[in-house]
């Protein structure tokens, strides 16, 4: 006759410390910026046999060692294979534009360099937020800044790029009433974290932010429909004077 089993000890599975920990290892410890000219390539489901470039404007190491691509996409420093929406587009992979070959994954030489530089630059973690490192802009991408109220939104100039040690990264920005001198260069006294002044930001390439200070009708009806329901209270003047 067979022994009674006892029964098994019921597991209880903490979601939300899992979902922690993989979101941990997800976090950005490295950037590196993209100096050649690759491009991530993407499509929109309304034209699924076309493929649109956009520069990439640095390469990201990940705490469980991946390397992903990152632009300056709506709202944050984003990697590409976060775009997965059926109306702002999908991503297809990394191009190189002198040999025109189409990369599933980063080039080698990006992976090295990553790898490499978080090796030597080895930070103790800490129990406070600190900052890990700094990027130039090199794109002239620009913010849309929106603030509480009925305040104008402002359209600025990127400066930089900070990578904090929980694996945030923030646009620096500059206060005109602190400029000291030109050209703005990290390091200057002027220049500030994005979220720490404006309550919600939008991020553009250099060619569209000229057109919204340009006040072409298509690219500002396209940003009224983008920021629904937030509406853009702003007056031309305050537009262009902001910047």
């Amino acid at each position: 006759m067979g022994t009674q089993m006892s029964p098994r000890t019921a597991r209880v599975i903490d979601l939300d410390a899992r979902r922690q920990r993989q979101q941990a290892r997800r976090r950005l410890v490295r950037l590196a910026p993209e100096l050649d000219g690759l491009e991530m390539v993407y499509r929109l489901d309304a034209s699924p046999d076309t493929l649109y470039g956009m520069p990439l404007l640095a390469w990201g190491l990940r705490e469980d060692g991946e390397v992903v691509g990152l632009v300056a996409w709506m709202e944050s420093l984003t990697p590409c294979q976060r775009l997965d929406d059926d109306e702002h587009g999908r991503f297809v992979g990394y191009r190189d534009p002198e040999t025109e070959e189409l990369l599933d994954s980063a080039p080698e030489h990006k992976v090295m360099e990553l790898e490499h530089a978080a090796s030597y630059f080895d930070y103790e973690e800490t129990e406070q937020v600190t900052l890990i490192q700094q990027l130039p802009e090199l794109q002239g991408t620009h913010a849309l800044c929106m603030d509480d109220g009925e305040a104008p939104w402002q359209l600025k100039q990127v400066f930089g790029w900070r990578l904090y040690s929980d694996g945030t990264v923030e646009a620096l920005l500059a206060d005109e009433r602190h400029v000291e001198q030109t050209p703005i260069v990290l390091g200057d006294a002027c220049l500030y974290p994005v979220h720490s002044r404006h309550r919600r930001v939008y991020f553009f390439q250099r060619q569209i932010a000229n057109r919204i200070r340009q006040e072409d009708p298509a690219t500002l009806e396209a940003l009224a429909l983008m920021v629904v329901p937030e509406g853009i209270p702003a007056t031309p003047a305050a537009q262009r004077g902001q910047d």
